[in-house]
């Protein structure tokens, strides 16, 4: 009996923790120390690196063309994550007053049982020269010749919305879902018209999913790799494609590691803005609650 009471007594969180936390640092912590101190490293003269204190990947980061590279892929990942909230707000408010929710799950979800190489050169079939769009304006005879829709910024913007809607649409659904619709006919109620109703009480109650949302669609679009490279031209170089570059052909191992810490700086300090904005929410519903049963 004391030997059963001893065993139900004792805790066996941290026995089910050190597995979690042991492939938390192999994976994770590792690996970014491993980029913090290559990118303060000398670039090796056959790759690789010398073991030899130096800030040169962080003076070449700077220099102007590189400051240029950053200004764009910023602008690409700016406008693609605002373009991708704007769809996904209708789309999650249809989705959460709709009566078929399992059946637009099911559609938001089949383009992730699709390789994603696959969906972007369905989209140069669609986008090329004599891909769908334009065979299909010129056997209409509206035009000549092919219209440049593919290798360019537009197109890279494009996939990219199409290929991480999914991820805005997601986190938005479930915040909406959540939501109590009846106090937009409250709003409504007291003389707010819908689109007031929808700014002043819609968002501000669903603003965790919209964090949410922005931060799964930024994050990636900022290190995207393949969609510039397979639909971009040379206006739609972004810093993936310098990493890997700098990694494949240049075999400059610090200024990729420099570029990569970059990255993750960013990818930080959006998770940690995600989980301050979900502990505000918390707290705000917290203390309305409390109010609601004071007054109660």
């Amino acid at each position: 009996m004391k030997a059963g009471k001893t065993l139900a007594g004792r805790n066996y969180g941290p026995a089910y923790s050190y597995p979690m936390g042991l492939w938390f640092t192999v994976f994770f912590l590792l690996p970014i120390l491993i980029i913090v101190v290559y990118s303060f490293l000398k670039k090796g003269l056959h790759g690789g690196v010398e073991w030899e204190f130096s800030l040169n990947a962080y003076v070449q980061m700077f220099q102007s063309s590189y400051a240029k590279l950053f200004v764009r892929t910023l602008w690409v990942t700016l406008l693609s994550t605002i373009i991708s909230i704007v769809l996904a707000l209708p789309c999650g408010y249809a989705m959460a007053r709709s009566k078929y929710q399992t059946l637009l799950l099911f559609l938001i979800i089949i383009p992730f049982w699709t390789n994603s190489l696959i969906r972007i050169n369905a989209w140069i079939a669609i986008l090329g020269n004599e891909g769908f769009i334009n065979v299909t304006l010129r056997n209409l005879g509206l035009i000549t010749d092919g219209l440049p829709l593919l290798y360019t910024q537009s197109a890279v913007v494009l996939v990219l919305v199409y290929m991480y809607l999914p991820y805005a649409i997601l986190p938005i659904f479930t915040a909406m879902d959540k939501f109590d619709f009846s106090l937009l006919e409250a709003a409504r109620d007291l003389g707010a018209t819908k689109p007031q109703s929808m700014f002043k009480v819609l968002l501000p109650n669903i603003r965790s999913g919209i964090v949410t949302a922005v931060i799964f669609t930024f994050i990636p679009i900022f290190g995207a790799y393949t969609v510039p490279l397979l639909v971009g031209g040379k206006d739609s170089y972004m810093i993936g494609n310098v990493i890997v570059d700098q990694v494949t052909k240049v075999r400059n191992w610090p200024l990729a590691s420099a570029f990569s810490l970059v990255i993750t700086v960013f990818s930080t300090a959006g998770v940690l803005w995600m989980i301050g904005t979900s502990a505000r929410e918390s707290a705000r519903k917290k203390t309305s609650a409390g109010v609601q049963e004071a007054v109660q």
